[in-house]
């Protein structure tokens, strides 16, 4: 396997750090006609699970509402064996770390247990009114952490794994 920066130490141990996951059905539409999954599905299914993960944590409001919204700011994938249209996939979320405005997800697709693909981005919470970047609030900051099980060292405003 490829060695990715932020899948550390290995995959399995990478997997191991991941208390949210969710089952991908993949459809006819997202494959080519090799029955690989197309490059551009994975992306989808990390908004999805993205937007499950905040759902299962009871943040939407906190980050998307009237005053603020939350926005992509970088999105990676790291591409490491095929996926196709009858695998049992399951893609797992977690938040890496807490920035002041930021959060850092990272994203892994597994078939039966073996990762097919990593990913990781950033996104911001952003107010409406401004179009600046705003704090995080306290309450989903918290959620988050005790989710989590971050270490103070990784919830520190503006501080980076």
């Amino acid at each position: 396997m490829k060695t990715i920066s932020f899948v550390q130490p290995d995959p399995q141990s990478w997997l191991e750090k991941f208390h949210f996951s969710i089952p991908i059905k993949v459809r006819y539409c997202e494959t080519d006609l090799l029955g690989h999954v197309n490059n551009v599905s994975y992306f989808m299914y990390f908004e999805q699970g993205r937007i499950e993960y905040f759902e299962h944590l009871a943040l939407t409001e906190d980050l998307f509402n009237d005053k603020t919204v939350s926005v992509v700011a970088n999105l990676e994938c790291q591409y490491l064996a095929s996926i196709y249209l009858r695998d049992p996939l399951k893609l797992h979320i977690r938040t890496a770390n807490i920035g002041r405005s930021s959060l850092d997800l990272e994203y892994a697709l597994a078939v039966n247990g073996q990762l097919k693909a990593a990913g990781r981005g950033t996104i911001v919470l952003v107010d409406t009114n401004s179009g600046k970047s705003t704090p995080i609030p306290d309450a989903a900051r918290e959620a988050i952490r005790s989710f989590e099980e971050l270490s103070i060292e990784q919830n520190r405003m503006g501080s980076r794994s």
